[in-house]
């Protein structure tokens, strides 16, 4: 299948956000959600952490294993605050005389402890990070799939820079929130569980003492975190913003320099950075004011036990091997509820990631083929359009009942204003978009009928503005087919007047291009478009304007290289040079969507109407720039 070299005029735009118009009723590229698109709480934070929970697949198993270490390493940890009060107990025996065997005891459990936990919190770490790129992999390559089979008006109505930005920017939020807040959740948890008990259990008094300042800081931590849910979410709506931005203005940045717009560029990145850093600054003061707080409401938790343990002990209902115990358990237990809290921040960044991943993943996907559809199987290229209409807008036709039929291997060139519907027939023709109207039939069936696929390897399309993608120039002519030979490629390149140029590279064949062929000229770049359209052996042929970026003399040789291609197959020519189409079988005038005007060249110009006004002005305007 040959490839099409640009995107398809857009479709309906999303619900919400405005169209951005480009001409009578056609959306234009418009802002991943647009500017001023108010931001929100995360609206599910539950459901999209189950949604995330299904990534896991296999990855389950290694998780339970993963939670049966952290158990352990919790056993092991809270094993440590009592070995120590044991030591402290040892050396404060009645009598004045130290028990070294059980203080031996106590250092060697001690020091086995130590070990034990660091060993097991290098093998969960280990293997958590693996589990969570792995899962983070799989959702990374759901999302690239699922770009692939959304319809074009989605990516004609958003920031490329912005698609890119969830595939990127958002997937590693969700990749930081695995890794990082998964195995502190289960620790924690087991933690503060734990060490509550070993508490209860060593003092119920002082643990009621320890636990005055637990409301403190949950409604602290429930208070920051609901202010910084709001900033991470409208981060990572800047952040789309500024990657938007800056994909566009380099990817154009030919233009922006020919009309000397680089000091407007500067300031319009500026604006957006600086909204960037003020929203990611209050984002990180609000997250950083946790923990200092925490901090102090934690001593004085500790100046609490402190007190009342003293008292105890003066009493003689403690030792001081329980209180220094009661205190490694008391800070066991604090500090994963900080921890928590901390890691809810992060959670609200990687949701607020996930949730912008889900949104591409819930947006609706092309039609899928209809039940019975069937693969178009040595196309004949007889095509007939019945009283077919279109809008990219529900309330703003683009084409009204049109109806004309092209016979095998015949050539139509479609001619009118911009915005009349000429590219949107082709549209329609390949299944861009779907009719709102009448039917298109290929060898008397609906195109509806047959498979996408099939439906799509039936045509080559050369486009005005071509595409090349980073690589060698045997690989994008070989894209449309890459099965081809060597011998294919340069016979293809021959026809089509490449091969000239392409030896002359310093690699020939094998020379590498930059994004989109940067390293070519534009007429070079259109050789290649058409060698690959060649190279593909296409069925019905479609050029939209494949010569208007071409000098003279290079187009006298692609017309014959392109008459060569025509040859036995269906071919449609949007053109606006009309001298162009003169050769073309049937020449349609479209004007305001509909047909004005059908017949040979001689004949729309024997008529006197649209066509021969078109042409008679074109002629003279030629005739006036040569004199």
């Amino acid at each position: 299948m040959s490839q099409p070299n640009e995107p398809a005029r857009p479709s309906q735009t999303p619900q919400d956000m405005p169209p951005m118009m480009g001409g009578p009723g056609r959306p234009m590229g418009g802002f991943g959600g647009g500017r001023g698109r108010p931001v929100v709480k995360p609206k599910n934070f539950r459901g999209t952490l189950k949604r995330l929970w299904r990534y896991l697949g296999k990855e389950k198993k290694l998780l339970s294993f993963i939670f049966l270490l952290i158990v352990i390493d919790s056993a092991i940890t809270l094993a440590g605050p009592y070995w120590i009060g044991v030591s402290v107990d040892s050396m404060t025996a009645s009598g004045g005389r130290v028990d070294f065997h059980l203080l031996q005891i106590a250092i060697i459990a001690l020091t086995t402890a130590y070990v034990s936990d660091a060993f097991l919190t290098f093998l969960q770490g280990w293997l958590m990070a693996g589990m969570s790129q792995r899962i983070v992999m799989n959702l990374r390559s759901a999302l690239f799939e699922k770009l692939q089979k959304l319809p074009l008006s989605f990516f004609d109505t958003r920031r490329h820079g912005e698609v890119m930005s969830r595939l990127t920017n958002d997937i590693d939020n969700v990749s930081n929130t695995i890794s990082q807040s998964t195995a502190q959740l289960m620790t924690g948890s087991i933690a503060i569980i734990g060490s509550l008990t070993m508490m209860i259990v060593l003092s119920p008094l002082l643990t009621l003492a320890s636990l005055i300042t637990v409301p403190l800081v949950m409604l602290l931590a429930r208070t920051i975190t609901k202010r910084t849910s709001l900033l991470f979410r409208e981060q990572q709506a800047q952040l789309g913003k500024l990657n938007g931005h800056a994909e566009e203005t380099i990817t154009g940045l030919l233009v922006v320099k020919a009309f000397n717009h680089e000091k407007k560029a500067i300031e319009e990145f500026e604006d957006v950075n600086t909204k960037l850093y003020e929203v990611g600054l209050k984002a990180q003061i609000f997250s950083g004011f946790l923990m200092p707080i925490m901090g102090v409401i934690n001593n004085i938790g500790f100046a609490a036990v402190a007190i009342v343990g003293g008292i105890l002990a003066v009493q003689g209902d403690i030792t001081v091997g329980v209180i220094a115990s009661f205190l490694s358990y008391s800070r066991q237990f604090v500090r994963p509820l900080n921890e928590m809290a901390n890691i809810y921040n992060i959670m609200q960044s990687g949701v607020a990631g996930a949730e912008r991943v889900f949104e591409v993943m819930d947006e609706k996907e092309e039609d899928k083929d209809a039940p019975g559809a069937v693969v178009l199987e040595n196309p004949r290229g007889h095509v007939v359009f019945e009283n077919v209409s279109f809008g990219y807008l529900p309330d703003v036709p683009i084409l009204k009942n049109v109806s004309f039929e092209s016979t095998e291997g015949s050539s139509t060139a479609l001619v009118g204003p911009t915005g009349a519907g000429k590219t949107t027939i082709v549209n329609l023709l390949t299944r861009f978009y779907d009719v709102t109207g009448g039917r298109i039939l290929i060898d008397g069936k609906d195109i509806k009928e047959y498979t996408r696929d099939s439906l799509r390897r039936t045509f080559g399309i050369v486009l005005q503005d071509t595409y090349l993608f980073s690589g060698t120039i045997k690989e994008n002519i070989k894209y449309g087919r890459s099965d081809a030979t060597d011998r294919e490629v340069v016979a293809a390149a021959k026809m089509a007047n490449a091969d000239v140029f392409i030896r002359r590279l310093p690699n020939g064949y094998d020379t590498m291009l930059t994004e989109n062929g940067g390293n070519l000229s534009q007429g070079q770049r259109q050789l290649l478009a058409i060698a690959r359209v060649i190279l593909a052996e296409p069925s019905i042929l479609i050029l939209d304007e494949a010569t208007s970026s071409i000098d003279t003399r290079t187009e006298l040789h692609i017309q014959d290289a392109l008459l060569q291609v025509m040859k036995g197959r269906t071919t449609f020519i949007i053109a606006h040079r009309l001298n162009t189409i003169r050769d073309a079988d049937s020449i349609m005038v479209i004007d305001r969507g509909e047909i004005e005007e059908r017949g040979s060249h001689d004949q729309l110009i024997n008529e006197k109407g649209a066509y021969n006004r078109m042409f008679t002005n074109q002629f003279k305007n030629i005739q006036a720039a040569a004199e």
